[in-house]
């Protein structure tokens, strides 16, 4: 009887509350540290021109909470890639394609992501600096390159590559991962201060662009169980089959017969 009312009143399965992780973290973490990384920033501005006088760790904090927004980030996305990946290999309608092989290939890729992200937080030549950014940011690219995740479009000259939840936070990812490699120069040269102000102004557009785009591919994503009927449906005529055979049922009232919804690729958007 517990169980029954457990499965009644709670109908997401493990892999479900997995899903909701990425749009969590990115709500309490790393939005809450963007806005606290914009007034640092601004502040160290200030105390550099002399405009007002700020302490002198606020420059510091600046660096170290830049450097956590994107650690953060890149977390966040790797979950959102890991969780693509669970959902196709748990999901009993669709075999994963290359087995569990290719699965464990596709972890331990998503590992060393993590770790060089890890590497790049301690080591100090720039050498390294650039080798550990540029090797993260190909592991999230390899990975988000893959079938399993959502992209609405590979095509740059198309408006739907622009509108993609994935391809701006790979965008995102890429100035956040140069701004933490090249943090030394940055204090150190005006050229380079301006080029991080520059890329910091379209990472802010980026992070608008993340929070309508996350929001619009979440409404999108089907709990685990539903999936067979939402797959079933005509994503292009926005009809379902069962809607269709009970012909004019489609008109009752909260219910036009519509869908929404992606087809068998799973996020990230």
């Amino acid at each position: 009887m517990i169980r029954l009312l457990w499965s009644v009143s709670n109908p997401m399965t493990p892999i479900d509350w997995f899903s909701l992780l990425h749009p969590v973290l990115a709500v309490l973490f790393v939005y809450p540290v963007v806005g606290a990384t914009v007034r640092l920033g601004l502040l160290a501005r200030e105390r550099r021109l002399g405009l007002s006088k700020q302490p002198l760790a606020v420059p510091q904090e600046h660096a170290d909470h830049g450097r956590w927004l994107s650690a953060g980030v890149v977390v966040v996305v790797l979950i959102a890639l890991v969780y693509s990946f669970l959902s196709r290999w748990f999901d009993p309608g669709t075999p994963f394609v290359g087995g569990p092989s290719r699965l464990a290939l596709l972890l331990l890729v998503a590992l060393g992501s993590l770790l060089a992200v890890l590497a790049l937080w301690r080591v100090r030549r720039p050498a390294l600096r650039a080798s550990f950014a540029l090797l993260t940011w190909a592991g999230l690219l390899g990975l988000g390159s893959q079938p399993e995740i959502w992209r609405l479009s590979d095509d740059p000259f198309s408006g739907a590559f622009w509108s993609s939840h994935y391809w701006s936070g790979a965008l995102l990812t890429g100035l956040l991962l140069l701004a933490m490699a090249s943090r030394p120069e940055i204090q150190r040269s005006p050229r380079m201060r301006r080029l991080h102000v520059s890329a910091n102004v379209l990472a802010a557009v980026l992070l608008a662009v993340q929070a309508i785009t996350g929001t619009r591919d979440l409404l999108e994503i089907p709990l685990s169980w539903q999936k067979p009927a939402i797959y079933a449906c005509d994503f292009n005529a926005r009809r379902c089959p069962q809607a269709q055979a009970m012909d004019g049922a489609a008109g009752a009232p909260g219910f036009d017969g519509r869908v929404r919804g992606r087809g068998a690729a799973e996020p990230v958007g």
